[in-house]
């Protein structure tokens, strides 16, 4: 039996976002039905080669000013379908746009994968983005429950949407010598237990209230190991902080070691103001390493009872955690247990894909 003809659209976009909807795709074509994805050109170059050839890819999107000029062939591609379904804030707006224009319109579908910060004029466009989405969409998913009570707030019918988790595959070995070797490979103290956070150097993820955690540290055995690269002036603000207040943080850049980092370290850190669902919090709790991170966004739900939750933006509260975890062995093997069995509880991309045929089929009549 065919499946409903799925348009899948996603703007320019990479990591975690691409996954799930390369993912998503593979799944639907698998079962049957003819999957689309509308994205930008950027974005089909870096998808192309990791889908199947039944899932076809149509690098029509434009983003900033030239985002009008992109909407007539995205108009022709939601007219072929029978369901549409946009991932992200720039791709439901350009979806919900270009279906003004059709006379059979299909249901839309919205993803949320991200919430849209900022302040006063920033806040005020955002907010109006968010209405424009769901004026025209039949159903608004959130990857966090936040997401999800924004879009209800705004009169949406929304619901929490299933993420499928990216196959964990934790390191096998011997810890000890896993450290030992990272340890000389990057220059790190090997004698100290190394507190572990893997992020992009972001705004979003508030790594000086990292560095600020870790100047109240009272015990002197423990390294903060950050893992990733980015913004090229936060880097450099980071570092020069790191030098001037002699503090235990080591930035290493991006790296693949990842895995092994998890086998490695103490315990891992995220003090990010938001996140939905983060990948390495998912191969931590897998990898069976402690987790204290903020709460905020989809990080309550993904964890559970399996992680401990500090404040945004309080380093007190960061620091205690991490000096509790890493002084109580008992927590931190009970978190170790707790982790590894939630890492099994998440759903993988063939249950996202079955749930999602049965909200397609709903929606499509």
């Amino acid at each position: 039996m065919t499946g409903p003809r799925v348009l899948l659209v996603m703007a320019e976009a990479s990591g975690g976002i691409a996954g799930h909807v390369a993912s998503l795709a593979r799944e639907l074509s698998a079962a049957g039905s003819p999957v689309t994805i509308a994205t930008t050109s950027g974005s089909a170059g870096r998808l192309d080669g990791s889908l199947p050839d039944s899932v076809v890819l149509r690098p029509v999107l434009r983003s900033g000013r030239s985002l009008p000029a992109g909407l007539p062939a995205l108009r022709r591609l939601c007219a072929g379908a029978d369901i549409v379904h946009a991932h992200g804030h720039q791709a439901g707006l350009q979806a919900a746009l270009a279906l003004q224009g059709l006379r059979r319109r299909p249901p839309l579908v919205i993803t949320w994968h991200n919430a849209l910060l900022g302040s006063g004029p920033r806040a005020t466009v955002g907010a109006a983005v968010e209405r424009l989405q769901i004026a025209g969409a039949q159903l608004v998913t959130g990857a966090s429950s936040d997401l999800v009570e924004r879009a209800r707030s705004l009169g949406a019918d929304a619901r929490l949407s299933e993420v499928a988790a990216p196959e964990l595959t934790p390191w096998q070995g011997d810890p000890a010598m896993v450290k030992a070797d990272l340890a000389q490979m990057y220059g790190l103290p090997g004698d100290r237990a190394w507190v572990l956070t893997v992020s992009r150097i972001a705004p979003q993820k508030d790594l000086p209230v990292l560095l600020d955690a870790a100047a109240r540290m009272k015990d002197d055995n423990v390294s903060f190991v950050i893992v990733g690269d980015g913004d090229t002036q936060l880097t450099e603000y980071l570092s020069q902080r790191i030098s001037a207040e002699r503090l235990p943080v080591h930035l290493i850049g991006a790296s693949r070691e990842v895995p092994r980092f998890i086998a490695a370290s103490s315990v891992l850190a995220l003090p990010s103001r938001w996140e939905a669902r983060s990948l390495v919090v998912q191969e931590a709790l897998a990898g069976g390493l402690p987790c204290v991170v903020t709460d905020t966004g989809g990080l309550p739900d993904l964890v559970g009872s399996a992680g401990v939750l500090v404040p945004v933006g309080d380093a007190a509260a960061l620091a205690e955690a991490l000096e509790r975890v890493l002084a109580d062995d008992a927590l931190a093997d009970s978190l170790r247990a707790s982790g590894i069995r939630r890492a099994a509880e998440l759903p993988d991309a063939a249950d996202v894909a079955r749930a999602w045929m049965l909200r397609y089929r709903q929606l499509a009549g």
